[in-house]
């Protein structure tokens, strides 16, 4: 048992003792008020990782920091990223020496200055950094910037692997990760970034599973990395299997991290592959664009016993089966693939996963191309949590940015907040209505007199859950290049249990 489950054990008695103590003490049961349900207040501090953006010496990245307006949030506090030691994703040191990376007035700054002040809540802020010495970033944030606080990594390569657009959100630590869609193909260079945020060194196990199994990939265990520093590790050189769709599995021995995999091609560019929901039967994955020109579905199950799922896709106008593609039959242990081509065929669209009959838990991602022939762009949908409260995404433009709502199983009522521009703007609000098992390309909102990128805000009114994904586009050299986040719950609440009694006491 490691240490950060002996935390949550020791956390969750304390949290027990506590409880015991307001039910002993408080009115008795006879004629008694029920308990208070627990309270929603706005979360006191937050921490995200952003790892290194790129191997290319033409990279060029920018950062955007955004907290939403929180009710009841504190008035105080203050958030900040810094540079993580060690290497950057091509090998070199990023500890401090270097080419240093570009501020957000253009000046020139060391690897270990802010690559940018995020500035009160409701106004975004943003931040650039150039070439593959960019190291990777860790964010803390408090007081009135701790709640729904976001980071969007954006990274434009011009040429080579990868070359395109690339985008990720900065993450929290945790402990485990499921990545379906990595590869380690000739044509793919493919790694896994980990960085740790605390003071001491986390020891991490990576796992891969290819199509026929489990891959013995000794070298992937006990995998230290320091503290508040970052670690690529290229996934071609844990095993010699060249397998073109893999399930990466990163657990946490001890300590935690954040983990995202980049996933370059050298023909059809490449993005960034967030970690899949959690283990569930039931899965969506929100947000393929339009003009897809190739989908493809992968798949995996880490129990005991085989998955089969009922595969469709939630249009504008409905729930629909795509033709060859009705079911999955996911084998215990296996990666899955399905090739769904161009199932959009010109609309909107969400792919939808529930079972056909027994819930097994199953993780999933689509890998999405568009383009045709050599001016080909790669991105990737995980499977994502609803957007539930709140949900944001940061570093939007008035054009080529695309927001996709989806309702799988309850019509939905949705409210969009543009906020202010990180350059000037004045916030605009619209709502939405999303009808049962559609998805819908809504007609985002951009604040008036926008000046700079703006952040989108998507809050569930009424009915749901809604799922959500945010596209990025901006073409070049008739290359469309695209990144797409999904939006799930940005944790700016948390319940807090109500108590009857008061328990100062407790702390003397």
């Amino acid at each position: 048992m490691n240490r950060t489950t002996l935390s949550l054990i020791a956390a969750g008695t304390a949290l027990a003792a506590v409880t015991a103590f307001a039910a002993l003490d408080g009115p008795s049961a006879s004629g008694a008020a029920a308990p208070k349900a627990a309270a929603n207040l706005p979360v006191q501090r937050t921490s995200l990782l952003c790892p290194a953006p790129s191997v290319s010496d033409i990279a060029d990245t920018s950062y955007t920091s955004y907290t939403p307006v929180t009710q009841g949030a504190s008035s105080g506090g203050k958030a900040q990223l810094q540079a993580a030691a060690g290497d950057s994703a091509d090998g070199t040191d990023n500890s401090g020496t270097g080419k240093g990376s570009k501020g957000s007035k253009g000046g020139k700054k060391t690897a270990d200055q802010p690559v940018l002040t995020p500035k009160a809540p409701g106004t975004p802020v943003t931040g650039d950094t150039s070439g593959a010495d960019a190291p990777a970033l860790i964010g803390t944030a408090d007081g009135k910037f701790a709640p729904g606080w976001t980071v969007q990594e954006t990274t434009e390569v011009a040429a080579g692997t990868g070359r395109g657009l690339q985008g990720v959100n900065c993450t929290a630590a945790d402990t485990d990760f499921w990545f379906p869609g990595a590869g380690t193909a000739t044509e793919r260079t493919d790694y896994v970034h980990l960085t740790n945020p605390d003071d001491t060194p986390a020891v991490v196990d990576i796992e891969l599973y290819g199509k026929n199994g489990a891959i013995k990939s000794p070298l992937g265990e006990n995998q230290t990395v320091p503290a508040h520093a970052s670690k690529p590790i290229l996934l071609s050189t844990l095993t010699d299997e060249q397998q073109a769709d893999l399930t990466v599995h990163v657990s946490v021995r001890s300590g935690r991290v954040g983990a995202s995999v980049q996933a370059l091609d050298d023909k059809v560019g490449g993005d960034w592959l967030a970690a899949a929901a959690d283990p569930a039967g039931s899965l969506v994955l929100p947000g393929i664009p339009k003009d897809a020109t190739d989908v493809r579905l992968i798949a995996f199950t880490p129990g005991g016993d085989d998955a089969d799922l009922k595969v469709r896709l939630a249009s504008p106008d409905g729930l629909i089966t795509p033709a060859g593609n009705e079911t999955l039959h996911v084998k215990s242990g296996m990666t899955t693939t399905a090739d769904l081509r161009d199932v959009t065929r010109g609309e909107a669209g969400s792919l939808v996963l529930t079972p056909t009959d027994q819930s097994i838990p199953v993780v999933a991602a689509l890998r999405v191309v568009r383009g045709k022939g050599d001016k080909q762009e790669t991105a990737f949908i995980p499977a994502t949590a609803p957007v539930g409260t709140r949900a944001t995404s940061a570093d939007n433009s008035a054009k080529g940015t695309t927001l996709a709502l989806t309702a799988p199983t309850a019509t939905a009522t949705v409210k969009v907040t543009a906020s202010a521009g990180s350059e000037g703007g004045t916030p605009t609000t619209k709502t939405y209505t999303i009808k049962s098992g559609t998805t819908q390309d809504v007609a985002v909102p951009v604040p008036s007199g926008l000046k700079g990128t703006y952040a989108l805000t998507v809050e569930t009114v009424s009915g749901g859950p809604v799922y959500a994904s945010r596209t990025l586009s901006a073409t070049e050299s008739g290359i469309p290049g695209f990144t797409i986040q999904t939006l799930p719950n940005d944790r700016g609440m948390v319940a807090v249990p109500r108590t009857t009694e008061d328990l100062s006491v407790l702390q003397k």
